[in-house]
């Protein structure tokens, strides 16, 4: 189940414009992209198919629906979309099970948002499985709320994600920072309104008007992030 806090603390210490963090996970937070593409390609070898590195980019950072229904329709693979979805999150649990990498920057700008009662959420396309495991390396203390894929009616590139985090957090969309790795992902958070900042991970995001694009976390701190929501208000 997600968690969530009171409207109440739905604002900054110091009062700021800044009224909420909405992170992604994978590629964002932990070094993990990688890992779900080896974790398709073990799971259709297992059928007897070989995935085209080329579709990589095609499938980085979409839901599970999506990535693994295009994967079954390339590859003609004898399975069903239930059965693969089964089949793929084992094989990922199974290379989690013993390390998550985070990526840089990850832990301090956390301990920062954490340090400053910044209300925070996680918001993944991810399984809910999936996510319980990950947040054992990160911290499920660190967010307020967690959002996982299989508990929205339309996750990312659709923007129920990021609006349903901002409305439990008592949060406008306007006054939150997003931060995601992926096209998929920063076209979510636009979609709801909320300001982006984009690490891009694996495949390649384009500039964009209100948008920003950075090399790592080590480039965002929390005056930065706040520093986002009052230029654009």
């Amino acid at each position: 189940m997600t968690s969530a806090v009171s409207a109440s603390v739905a604002r900054t210490a110091d009062g700021s414009a800044l009224q909420a963090v909405l992170l992604d996970m994978d590629g964002t937070l932990v070094d993990t992209e990688g890992f779900w593409w080896d974790a398709e390609v073990d799971a259709f070898a297992e059928l007897g198919h070989r995935l085209d590195e080329s579709w990589r980019d095609v499938v980085v950072g979409g839901p599970m629906s999506r990535s693994l229904g295009f994967l079954i329709e390339a590859t003609g693979a004898a399975i069903s979309l239930a059965e693969m979805s089964v089949l793929l999150n084992e094989r990922f649990e199974a290379r989690i099970a013993e390390r998550v990498p985070l990526m840089p920057g990850a832990e301090r700008l956390l301990a920062e948002l954490a340090r400053h009662n910044v209300p925070t959420a996680l918001v993944s396309a991810s399984h809910r499985r999936v996510i319980d495991r990950i947040l054992c390396s990160l911290g499920p203390d660190r967010f307020a709320l967690t959002v996982a894929g299989d508990e929205v009616a339309r996750t990312k590139p659709h923007p129920d994600p990021y609006l349903f985090a901002a409305q439990s957090l008592g949060a406008h969309p306007s006054r939150c920072a997003v931060i995601e790795d992926t096209a998929t992902g920063v076209a979510a958070a636009e979609a709801a309104g909320c300001r982006v900042v984009a690490v891009p991970s694996v495949g390649r995001i384009d500039p964009a008007p209100g948008r920003t694009i950075v090399g790592s976390l080590e480039e965002v701190d929390l005056p930065f992030l706040r520093s986002l929501i009052t230029l654009m208000n």
